[in-house]
């Protein structure tokens, strides 16, 4: 399969433009900068005294001078009564829960520093996103509200409470309207509280909204089935999959999730089963579902409801109105393709669409329906609780307030001025309500505008649970006590609202007691300390179902072609445009988390930035260059953004990710990142939609796009292989490289003895998705700096592990060759993606050892490559040595630097800090350590209770994260490991093998399940 074509990260390196050979042809990307040291930002800017001593070569002369100084002496003083549960040097974990997840939270100290996946979660089975990896830095976040606030001014909690309370009672007097306005709230305990507070304040209404609304998948299952629900989707049970536009395994409703099912079907266990799913994925612009397709095919958003009624019309034989060619001939193969596999896998076929349109959606169910998916993929009894809102309901908010209908909103994570499509709206109408009350942790866009803030605690120091899906509950129970003078949202509505109860502690547990403790079996008070301990309890599976659809489709039909109609562009400069979530910064709550904002973007592998993702077709017809500046105009509304060539990218099309251009809410986000996509919205037949049209137009201005893609290159040396799933089915070692005879290297080096441990891994790119939630969790495990979109733009980002991705052509038998030329390349909007992990691949003949003057990197006899940070001298000479470019240099102390204050360099963030890792300094070079901390760790406790260390005792973080179970570490030295039996898979091969370094980390061939036809 892939003996035709070429794997290329970017489009310099594919050209080797004059700026990437300019770049990659030195001994190092850069010299050292010491001009930045030594003048401009450097000494004569925000350095630090000490670093500043430092650089002009202060010793013993500076420790004399801190000795002249007077400062205050702060007497540290041991426990008098030792907390029982604390340690020292010892971590302790807690159950909890996050976005419905049940979760495992390490602490150190009394202070959580890692979110961990709780390996019996019913959704993720210990998967974690980014998102919820980098949770844990937010609760140190010095940007958020410290005590309560009336009128702009600090108040005691008891003043805020009788102002409210007194503001309430003359509104309920006057029989005047309360809203609180919410986001989707799954919380059982939550919603208990919400209802006792409109019974004490009967003109009270609860309205619930997402800024990326599932209104029309709820909307659609009450037309189609008569239940307003958000359906419980089993990518797991699906032998064929085709997504029009939906983003499952990332943003898409529980991308954790369905990130576990979908590989299910697709890992080594399924393939040595001969066994693989298919996916067939349309869309408009290169998500990351789309870069794992096996067919992947550009889709205009005017074309979408047209793709879909073909589709039906070709499963059933029936023929609605509407039915059409469409643009592109492939597409038209392909949904012809996908009928007959489909209806060829009936009651394991299923069929989703990331549309808002209850229109494109009731047609989808009726699809569903003919394929006889529901109770089988797709289950509506045991639905998801996930997102709930009803864009009409805050619309109708939004009227009243205008109408001065309204006596107060309180907003409960929710924020409407920054999320909301029409924010001009919005904001007049809160100007006409007297009593606004936040309850946001961060003085964000909406909270700024309020009477009141009533500053809500982080999660990970609040009681609470939650329900994902139908009959699974969580528990949320507190690591830490409050950070800040701050309070529960839940504690402060029960105060208001005069409840017997204002512990929500209490309020929480009496919930419990009155019927989620018995779903799951348990108890009293032991039930009660047993769900502490195991965080979650699971309630019987209602039967699944059949479901009759009823709904007439002829109206359904008609009504999807009027509203593609409108879709549809012409003249110069108009294009679709196709509002999208990223996979880090989603609908931009987290925006102020600089993990988030410094993990590359699966697909652009774009930091800090969002931009407007167009085709080279685009591009060339409006002379644009990537990073000159367009502005997008959508009904007068509009932004200006860099422009990214984006192959893969529907032509005439424009993909804009929402999530960024906050103004308010903290240090990170007040920097200026990006421009908010949300106003580019727009409300259609009463739901949100996040497909438009659009006018463009060039500012003359350019903006580098801090992008890591090609930071690091193997010179067009191969570390990619692939083969068809018909291929593999015939020999399993087919793209291995071990199909013929298998070559044996000779070295120069002896080989290393590992009597009792060999710590290796194993990489599965079948099972690996790109997500990137590995690198974030190795940031937390490891103490890795945040250097900010400058330094990134330098090629100095600090990761240490990063997800490569892989371009290369679905040429039609045509070898690609070097001679080839951009202006050339007709099919550079049909391209297959690879991602490939890259790490440390500790090497038992490392190159880097063997160059090192002052032996800082060293051989371990457990078959790692070590670092001695104090033996560090900079010269990096083991950074140009090693083959895979795994290596990071720390050009500043980015931990003690006030320049990078506004990522990490806070007192209070760096209580995040792991005590078991050390944090590097200017001149170190560091890189990943197979998070020796860990085996240390796991051998210690073994040894302690007198055992062998076990297979799975000991977990690296990026393997405990990955909800695809794609990274197996453990023990080579046992051949019942499942790192063993992983690394003896016909399908591993090493990266660079010719080279004979011997590295530590097996891959195993990627297998796309792909026809003749499609290849």
């Amino acid at each position: 399969m892939d003996s035709n074509k070429k794997y290329w990260k970017g489009l310099e390196e594919l050209n080797k433009t004059p700026e990437f050979v300019e770049k990659n042809k030195h001994e190092f990307a850069e010299p050292i900068p010491i001009e930045d040291v030594l003048s401009g930002n450097g000494l004569l800017g925000k350095t630090p005294r000490r670093d500043f001593l430092k650089a002009v070569g202060f010793g013993v002369g500076a420790v004399t001078l801190a000795a002249c100084q007077k400062v205050p002496v702060h007497k540290s003083i041991p426990y008098l009564i030792k907390p029982e549960e604390i340690t020292p040097g010892v971590a302790n974990y807690y159950s909890s829960t996050y976005e419905g997840h049940a979760i495992l939270v390490k602490t150190r100290e009394g202070r959580p520093i890692k979110v961990e996946g709780n390996p019996n979660d019913v959704l993720a089975k210990g998967g974690l996103s980014a998102t919820a990896q980098s949770s844990v830095l937010d609760l140190y976040d010095v940007s958020r509200v410290k005590a309560p606030l009336v009128n702009g001014s600090e108040k005691e909690w008891s003043d805020l409470d009788d102002y409210v309370k007194l503001e309430l009672a003359k509104l309920s007097d006057a029989g005047t309207k309360i809203t609180i306005l919410s986001s989707t709230i799954s919380s059982p305990s939550t919603l208990a509280v919400i209802a006792d507070f409109i019974t004490a304040y009967p003109a009270a209404k609860h309205v619930m909204y997402d800024a990326v609304s599932y209104t029309g998948i709820i909307q659609a299952n009450q037309n189609s089935f008569g239940k307003a629900v958000l359906p419980h989707y089993n990518f797991d049970k699906a032998d064929v999959i085709v997504s029009f536009g939906a983003d499952f395994l990332s943003t898409w409703i529980s991308g954790e999730e369905f990130t576990r099912q979908y590989v299910s079907n697709r890992n080594n266990k399924s393939l040595q089963s001969k066994k693989m799913s298919r996916h067939i994925q349309f869309e408009t612009g290169m998500s990351l579902t789309g870069t794992n397709a096996d067919v992947r095919v550009p889709l205009k958003p005017s074309e979408e409801g047209a793709a879909l009624i073909n589709l039906y019309n070709a499963i059933t034989g029936t023929t609605l109105p509407g039915s059409k060619a469409l643009e592109d001939k492939a597409a038209n193969n392909a949904i012809t393709i996908a009928a007959k596999e489909l209806a060829a896998a009936k009651g394991k076929a299923l069929v989703v669409a990331g549309s808002n349109d209850v229109a494109i959606q009731t047609l989808v169910n009726a699809i569903n329906a003919a394929l006889g998916s529901y109770g089988t993929t797709i289950d509506l009894n045991n639905n998801s609780n996930q997102y709930k809102g009803n864009d009409a309901e805050l619309a109708d908010f939004i009227t009243q307030a205008k109408a001065g209908a309204i006596g107060a909103v309180l907003f409960l994570d929710a924020n409407p001025v920054y999320d909301y499509y029409n924010n001009k709206d919005i904001t007049a109408a809160l100007a006409k309500v007297p009593l606004k009350i936040s309850f946001a942790a961060s003085l964000d866009e909406t909270a700024a505008l309020c009477t009141v803030v009533a500053p809500n605690h982080h999660y990970l120091e609040s009681w609470g649970d939650d329900s994902a899906i139908a009959g699974y509950y969580t528990i949320l129970q507190p690591t830490i006590n409050p950070v800040y003078n701050t309070r529960q949202a839940e504690e402060s509505l029960l105060r208001w609202s005069n409840n017997a109860v204002t512990s929500y502690y209490t309020y929480v547990k009496n919930n419990w007691d009155k019927g989620m403790l018995a779903a799951g079996g348990l108890s009293g008070q032991k039930g009660w300390e047993t769900l502490l301990q195991t965080g979650f309890v699971k309630a019987a599976d209602k039967p699944a179902g059949a479901y009759a659809f009823a709904h007439d489709l002829n109206g359904v039909a008609q009504t999807i072609l009027s509203q593609g109609a409108k879709l549809v562009v012409s003249g110069d400069k108009a294009y679709e445009l196709h509002l999208y979530q990223s996979a880090a910064i989603r609908d931009g709550k987290h925006a102020n988390n600089p993990w988030l904002q410094e993990l590359p973007d699966p697909v652009s592998k774009v930091t800090w930035d969002n931009f407007a993702a167009m085709s080279i077709n685009d591009l060339k017809a409006l002379g644009l260059q990537e990073g000159d500046v367009i502005t997008i105009d959508v009904n007068g509304t509009s932004i200006a953004l860099p422009v990214l060539l984006q192959p893969g990218q529907a032509i005439g099309t424009i993909s804009v990710a929402v999530g960024y251009g906050r103004a308010k809410g903290g240090a990170v986000i007040e920097s200026g990142i990006g421009k908010n996509a949300f106003p580019l919205l727009s409300l259609r037949n009463g739901t949100l939609q996040n497909t438009t049209t659009t006018k463009i137009s060039a500012t003359g201005d350019q903006i580098i796009l801090a992008q890591t893609q090609t930071h690091h290159s193997y010179e067009g040396r191969s570390v990619i292989r692939e083969a068809k799933f018909s291929e593999y089915k015939k020999n399993p070692f087919k793209g291995s490289g071990k199909e013929g005879e298998h070559k044996v290297y000779e070295s120069l080096w002896e080989n290393y003895d590992t009597p009792t441990y060999n710590w290796v891994m194993a990489i599965d790119l079948n099972a690996c998705t790109g997500c990137g939630a590995c690198v974030v969790a190795c940031n937390a495990e490891n103490n890795i700096p945040v250097v900010g979109r400058d330094e990134v733009r330098k090629r100095r980002e600090m990761h240490w592990i990063r997800i490569d991705r892989y371009y290369s052509f679905n040429e039609k038998g045509e070898s690609v060759t070097e001679e080839h030329e951009i202006d050339k390349l007709s099919d550079l909007n049909n391209v297959s993606v690879v991602h490939q992990p890259m790490l440390c691949q500790h090497c038992d003949h490392a190159p880097c050892e063997t160059v090192c003057p002052v032996l800082a990197t060293v051989h371990s006899s457990e078959g790692l490559n070590h670092m001695a940070y104090n033996r560090c001298v900079g010269t990096r000479y083991c950074a140009n040595n090693c083959p895979f470019k795994v290596r990071r240099f720390n050009w500043f102390n980015y931990w003690n630097d006030s320049r990078f204050e506004n990522y990490l360099a806070e007192q209070h963030t760096q209580l995040v800090l792991n005590p078991d890792v050390t944090t590097r300094f200017r001149g170190v070079m560091e890189k990943c350590s197979m998070c020796v901390q860990r085996i240390q760790a796991g051998k210690l406790k073994a040894k302690m209770e007198k055992r062998p260390v076990k297979d799975g005792d000991i977990q690296v973080a990026c393997a405990q994260t990955c909800s695809a179970n794609a990274i197996v570490f453990g023990n080579g030295n046992d051949p019942n490991s499942e790192v063993s039996k992983a690394l003896r898979s016909e399908r591993t091969y090493y990266v660079l093998e010719e080279l004979n370094v011997q590295p530590g980390i097996g891959y195993q061939v990627k297998v796309r399940n792909t026809t003749e036809l499609e290849a």
